[in-house]
């Protein structure tokens, strides 16, 4: 149980379907995903320290320093996600 998709799910994800995943952890359905629902999302991605990756992720994506993830900033995350080894096909 290692922290690539492709371990996780047998064959890489595209970035819409990362996306898609981050996007299902919206729990409020607000359209901003705040450090809890990240920390959920990485969990449900296998990661074995999703309260770091959520903190790391947040920090990597959140260019208007308010502390949610919102649409346009979701590509970072995604990309954060590639960078660490969550492989994208």
């Amino acid at each position: 149980m290692g922290r690539y998709l492709t371990k996780s799910y047998g064959t890489g994800l595209t970035e819409e379907q990362i996306k898609g995943i981050f996007k299902r952890y919206d729990a409020n359905r607000d359209g901003f995903l705040n450090k809890e629902e990240i920390r959920n999302a990485f969990q449900s991605l296998g990661s074995r320290l999703p309260g770091y990756r959520a903190g790391r992720g947040l920090h990597h994506a959140d260019t208007n320093g308010d502390g949610l993830i919102d649409n346009e900033e979701l590509n970072a995350l995604v990309e954060y996600g590639a960078k660490i080894g969550y492989t994208i096909k």
